[in-house]
């Protein structure tokens, strides 16, 4: 052994500081959360596009909520069957499948732009999304050192605003370069180019060193430790405790005292869920709804305009998640939950005074924003790791799934009753039974959040 290797500092994987490397496991592990906010997005931008043509306009509220609501049903699918998957068969190789699935779809809507297409294909991009988030969250979560591991899932999380708001931008640019509305499936080619770029980014990249090591291959674990974070990176043997024999099932997680910790990071995630995807995905409809800005176009100027509004409406998600992140360190969860779900309700409130009362458009956009910051600054972002905080090792698996499961159901909700109620009730219906949902996050949240997850003693 030479001097150099002889003197050379060897860090442990869950004490060392950041480096380049845990950015650069964590741009990659991204990128589902971009492009599932982008599928979202895109969907929103899409369906007013169709019902401009004859062929769509007779579209009922309730293939719109299909429509909308498809991708989700995907996601939620594709999260825990691809999961099961890698567990058995290693991650790598759904971590490369899930952005093929999303490119090869995406350029099926474009090339056979029928209905009925687009819902099977929306579907299949949901379950390349939805095995993402798995895997992204678990390669993002593994590689970080401990301290940092919390902030970093965070993060990961947070990107989601740049999905909305880049496909918004790019859907308003495309659309105002003169695209007809008969050619919406070449809005697919976003998805397809981020699901290509993707691909590539993980081309190069390793296994799993936390599967590798619960299946005994220990020297492959540490030379994928030492690929993404560098060659003086060693795994020590305590960094993951060994799997559980004795893991909890899902039958037992409502049982006994399981049961409030079920409802607090459950019930909560299905309220933001509604707003989050329920508002996103129609919100270029809603603008359209509420006539905030321009009364005196129509057609496809119409959608244009109500794109360019949601661009700027969806610009405050950064907005929200970056204060969310500077918060979460500092405040105790369940009131940064219970209050992002106040502000988001009061937000709501104001856009339905606002509409009801006629009052400029600047009010409403005023309104968006005390909304989105409330929402994405608080529970959109804090329910992600919630899950981690207030369940064992055992349990954890079980609970993080069950928690997920509920944001899920309640992002179709949301998506596929949006529409049917703006058609029995008008927009002022759709903000008042999104209130409602907030004013019933904000209760469950500071109700049960008190035992389940207490504040901690200075």
């Amino acid at each position: 052994m030479t001097p150099a290797k002889a003197d050379r500092k060897i860090y442990n994987m869950a004490t060392m500081p950041l480096r380049i490397g845990h950015f650069a496991v964590l741009a990659t592990g991204s990128m589902e959360q971009i492009i599932g906010a982008a599928l979202s997005g895109l969907v929103g931008v899409v369906i007013p596009m169709m019902l401009l043509l004859p062929a769509y306009g007779g579209m009922s509220s309730l293939m719109q909520g299909v429509l909308g609501a498809a991708g989700l049903l995907g996601i939620a699918i594709g999260s825990p069957v691809i999961g099961r998957l890698s567990d058995s068969h290693g991650y790598l190789f759904y971590y490369r499948l899930c952005p093929v699935l999303i490119t090869a779809f995406s350029l099926i809507v474009y090339f056979f732009p029928y209905e009925w297409v687009l819902i099977v294909c929306l579907f299949m991009i949901g379950i390349g999304v939805g095995g993402g988030y798995t895997l992204d969250s678990d390669y993002i979560s593994e590689m970080m050192p401990d301290r940092w591991k919390q902030f970093m899932v965070g993060v990961a999380k947070s990107t989601s605003a740049l999905g909305f708001v880049a496909v918004a931008g790019v859907c308003w640019l495309i659309l105002s370069g003169g695209l007809d509305a008969s050619h919406w499936s070449a809005l697919f080619l976003i998805l397809a180019s981020l699901g290509l770029l993707t691909f590539l980014l993980r081309l190069p990249c390793r296994n799993s060193p936390r599967w590798l090591i619960d299946n005994g291959r220990v020297a492959e674990a540490e030379s994928a430790a030492r690929y993404f974070l560098g060659p003086d990176v060693t795994i020590s043997a305590d960094v993951w405790p060994s799997p559980s024999a004795g893991a909890a099932s899902w039958f037992d997680m409502f049982k006994g005292g399981n049961l409030a910790k079920v409802i607090f990071s459950g019930v909560p995630w299905a309220c933001e869920g509604v707003a989050v995807y329920g508002v996103g995905v129609f919100l270029p409809i809603l603008v359209m709804a509420l006539g905030i800005g321009n009364d005196n176009v129509g057609g496809m100027d119409k959608v244009i305009h109500s794109v360019e509004l949601t661009t700027v409406i969806n610009s405050f998600i950064i907005l929200g998640f970056a204060v969310g992140l500077l918060l979460m360190r500092r405040v105790w969860h369940v009131s940064l939950m219970t209050g992002g779900f106040i502000l988001s309700a009061l937000g709501l409130s104001m856009l339905l005074l606002g509409y009801e009362c006629h009052w400029p458009a600047w009010f409403s956009v005023v309104a968006f924003l005390i909304f989105e910051l409330g929402l994405n600054g608080g529970p959109h972002l804090i329910t992600f790791v919630i899950p981690t905080q207030i369940y064992s090792v055992e349990e954890l698996g079980a609970g993080s799934g069950i928690a997920a499961m509920f944001g899920k159901l309640g992002a179709i909700a949301g998506v596929f009753i949006i529409p049917m109620v703006l058609h029995a009730g008008g927009v002022g219906m759709v903000l008042t039974v999104c209130i409602a949902i907030m004013a019933v996050g904000a209760v469950i949240s500071q109700v049960f959040g008190r035992n389940v997850l207490p504040r901690r003693k200075s």
